[in-house]
C-alpha cells in the first residue's frame, strides 16, 4: 500500500459499501483524505467497520443511487462541505451470455438505470459541492469500449457502459466555464462481488492503482477514458 500523505483533502465515493468503493476509501484514508463514502440500506458493510477503525478521517452516508429522490437529501446533508473528489462507483450486470436481441426489457433497465441513467444523476446533483479545481470520476468499463468489442457477450453490461461513457462525454461539453478534471476509470477484470473468482486482479493489487491513476488527474482539465495503469482506453 501506497505510504501516507498530510494532505487534508475531502472525497465523496459514491458506492462504497464493499468491493473496490470501500477499497478505495481505505486507500485514501491511509493517504491522509477525508473520506464520505455511500452505502444503500440500514445493514451494516465493510465500509462501516472501515469506518470504526478510521472514525477520524472515513464518514458513512446513506444513498440507494437508483432512487433519484434520495439525492437532494444527501446534498442537503452535505451542504458547506467542499469536496475534491466526486467519485461514482455503480455497477451491476445479468444475462452475461444472453444476446441482446433475447434479454428480457426489465433486465435491460434495470442495468442502464443503475450503470448508465444513476451515475450522472448522482454527478448532476451533486457537482456544484466539488471545488472548481477537484475531480469528478466515474466509474466505466474497458468492456464500454466500442472499439475493443471483439468477442461479444456480456452484451447488456458493455452496453450500460459505453452509454454511461457518452453521457460522461455529453456532460463535459456542458461544463464550459469548469476548470475541474473529468475521468472515466477502468478498472480491469478483478475479483469482486461483479468480476466473479475467475478475475486475474485481486482488488488489494488493483486498488492503489486506481487511486494513483485518480489523484494524478487531480487538478487537470477535461476529460479521460483510462484503465488501471493510467493508459488510453480507445472509446
Amino acid at each position: 500500500m501506497s505510504q501516507p500523505t498530510t494532505d487534508t483533502r475531502t472525497a465523496l465515493i459514491v458506492g462504497a459499501s464493499r468491493g473496490l468503493g470501500c477499497a478505495m476509501a481505505a486507500e485514501l484514508a491511509d493517504r491522509g483524505w477525508s473520506v464520505i463514502g455511500t452505502v444503500r440500506g440500514s445493514a451494516r458493510t465493510p465500509l462501516h467497520d472501515l469506518a470504526d477503525r478510521h472514525r477520524e478521517r472515513i464518514r458513512v452516508e446513506h444513498l440507494d443511487i437508483t432512487q433519484p429522490e434520495e439525492l437532494a437529501p444527501l446534498h442537503e446533508r452535505l451542504a458547506g462541505q467542499q469536496l475534491d473528489v466526486l467519485f461514482v462507483n455503480a455497477g451491476t450486470t445479468n444475462n452475461e451470455q444472453t444476446p441482446i436481441g433475447a434479454v428480457p426489457t426489465q433486465d435491460f433497465v434495470d442495468v442502464m438505470v443503475t450503470n448508465a441513467l444513476s451515475p450522472l444523476r448522482a454527478i448532476e446533483a451533486l457537482d456544484d459541492l466539488v471545488t472548481p479545481t477537484g475531480l469528478i470520476g466515474v466509474m466505466s468499463s474497458g468492456q464500454g469500449s466500442i472499439t475493443n468489442n471483439t468477442n461479444g457477450l456480456r452484451e447488456v453490461y458493455r452496453g450500460s457502459k459505453a452509454a454511461l461513457n457518452m453521457f460522461m462525454r455529453s456532460y463535459a461539453t456542458r461544463q464550459t466555464s469548469a476548470d475541474r478534471s473529468l475521468l472515466l476509470l477502468a478498472p480491469g477484470w478483478i475479483r469482486t462481488a461483479l468480476g466473479g473468482d475467475d478475475a486475474p486482479y485481486t482488488v488489494e493489487e488493483s486498488t492503489p492503482l486506481l487511486v494513483d491513476v485518480l489523484l494524478s488527474h487531480l487538478g487537470g482539465k477535461g476529460l479521460a477514458f483510462l484503465d488501471r495503469n493510467g493508459q488510453p482506453v480507445p472509446w
